[in-house]
């Protein structure tokens, strides 16, 4: 089928195509999520329930890291004094399959930054669609990137610290399964999706949406929500708190220097 010129497209021909896009992303999860099942016991039990163990990596690096800062025994986690309950007939069942289609999602993800790019191309001019490749691999690379961030750093800091505080010793901590789940969902996916702003900062850059001067001018203001949002899912305690937010603030410096080159490069064309 010969290509379609861009202006000669109709509005219900771009429909077309992105109700295409949506089925073909959605069999690849499906596909990647089915995978998945022939693992599902060390998904579970290594990968979604190992932030629950003193043992897991993140903690014991931790621990050796406050020994070498002279921070003794002040960050190191010697327990977790909490269990995780399923509360619900079907609690584990639908558990199994969201664990599964999350996996799912991220094992697709660069088929689906594929399908994303082959939908935008038509607007793009003829040398910018010959970096596809470098499209999918530099937003892969950060995706992924985000997602380790999440699973490494969010979600131990944050179970580490709703693990140890308490109101008081009466109260015992007994986790949901859904909450758990929840939080290790929103923290990976949400952490993956923060991690490509520098992408989607160079795409608004060249749609004229934003400007280096704009992202300088409300810098402020996301140091401070990155400091608040770091402050929330960690312990009380200035190395935890610098681990999370130095990658995104990092992140948000990047956007910004990738937003004056292509202001540059658009000036300049």
């Amino acid at each position: 089928m010969a290509k379609k010129n861009l202006n000669e497209m109709s509005f219900l021909d771009h429909l077309e195509d992105l109700r295409w896009l949506l089925v073909r992303s959605t069999i690849a999860i499906i596909i990647m999520a089915i995978l998945t099942y022939f693992i599902s016991d060390y998904l579970f039990d290594t990968i979604i329930f190992g932030p629950t163990r003193p043992s897991f990596f993140t903690y014991t690096y931790m621990c050796e890291l406050s020994h070498q800062i002279g921070f003794a025994e002040s960050i190191c986690v010697t327990e977790m004094p909490f269990i995780i309950q399923n509360t619900e007939m079907e609690g584990q069942v639908n558990v199994f399959i969201w664990i599964c289609l999350l996996a799912g999602f991220i094992l697709a993800f660069p088929f689906i930054l594929w399908e994303i790019w082959k939908f935008i191309s038509p607007a793009l001019y003829d040398n910018e669609k010959k970096n596809a490749k470098v499209f999918i691999f530099f937003s892969s690379l950060l995706f992924f990137l985000g997602v380790l961030f999440g699973y490494f750093i969010v979600i131990p800091m944050s179970v580490n610290f709703v693990a140890t505080f308490t109101v008081s010793s009466v109260v015992l901590n007994q986790f949901t399964l859904d909450s758990y789940i929840g939080m290790v969902k929103t923290s990976v996916i949400a952490s993956g999706l923060f991690f490509e702003m520098p992408i989607i900062i160079y795409f608004l850059t060249k749609l004229g949406l934003v400007n280096p001067k704009f992202l300088r001018d409300y810098r402020k203001y996301a140091i401070v929500l990155v400091l608040i949002i770091a402050a929330i899912v960690t312990p009380p305690d200035v190395v935890s708190q610098t681990i999370v937010a130095l990658p995104m603030l990092l992140i948000y410096e990047a956007s910004i220097f990738l937003s004056v080159l292509v202001h540059k490069k658009e000036n300049q064309s």
